[in-house]
């Protein structure tokens, strides 16, 4: 595989994609890594494949937005997500992760609806005159941020779909560009890390792994390295839209895959 020209055709578009989504843009772009890889090794072995690669992103991630983050917020989910990832980890065997894909799915698209109900209200109030500026945002909450942060380390480790629940709660919030995808970089990274020795016990980084993650690192760190400087450049306006289409994606992405499998279909 390390000589098939084949292979790269299709791992390097998946990492770059990779990267670019923890460089900051969105777990949408990341979606389309495994099915991409899929396309010349089987489902499993491209999941193992790029379990390196996302750590070796989230690092490059956390280095890049060292000094762009909000310690707080990850202070406040950080307790709760962890929670969330020791209940993923004792009931992961008694818990469909099909039917959580859907569930997640179906909350994610529930967000989007009502991201987009919040703007239209906003713009009617705009257009009436009796309102300025961006829509208002939301502050933190003891309890909101036990709540979504026990889902998001649930779901990431059980389904490995902990993004919506995330920016369900820290979207509204309406933080700068870099001050979102440094938190998101920062929290994430931190709670991956976490995971590689149960990783490593399951036998995810066989040495053919580590070698191809060697091999494809440059692109990965190149290609972070470009989310977080388009992400640093980026209207905010444009930021928020692309954040709140990445989260439709994810959802019907994790509504067809759980639909898919549970029913069938």
């Amino acid at each position: 595989m390390i000589d098939d020209p084949i292979f790269y055709l299709a791992a390097i578009p998946a990492v770059v994609l990779t990267g670019l989504s923890k460089g900051g843009l969105g777990a949408a772009f990341g979606l389309a890594a495994v099915p991409i890889l899929a396309l010349v090794v089987s489902p499993v072995r491209a999941a193992g494949l790029m379990l390196p690669i996302l750590l070796i992103s989230d690092v490059v991630a956390m280095w890049s937005y060292r000094r762009h983050f909000s310690a707080d917020l990850v202070w406040h989910l950080m307790p709760p997500a962890i929670v969330g990832t020791l209940l993923g980890w004792a009931t992961a065997r008694y818990v469909s992760d099909d039917a959580l894909r859907l569930v997640v799915g179906l909350l994610a698209i529930a967000f989007v609806v009502r991201i987009w109900r919040l703007d239209r209200a906003h713009a009617r109030k705009i257009a009436a005159g009796t309102t300025v500026g961006a829509p208002p945002a939301t502050g933190k909450s003891t309890l909101g941020a036990a709540v979504w942060g026990t889902l998001t380390g649930y779901t990431s480790f059980v389904a490995h779909a902990g993004g919506p629940p995330f920016q369900t709660y820290v979207q509204p919030m309406r933080l700068s560009p870099t001050l979102f995808a440094g938190t998101a970089a920062i929290f994430f990274g931190a709670l991956n890390m976490m995971k590689v020795i149960p990783y490593a016990m399951l036998g995810q980084f066989s040495g053919e792994n580590l070698l191809m993650s060697a091999i494809l690192a440059p692109v990965t760190i190149g290609s972070t390295y470009v989310g977080v400087k388009l992400v640093r450049g980026i209207d905010a306006r444009l930021f928020y839209r692309i954040l709140t289409v990445s989260v439709l994606i994810v959802g019907l992405k994790l509504i067809y895959d759980g639909a898919m499998h549970l029913f069938g279909l």
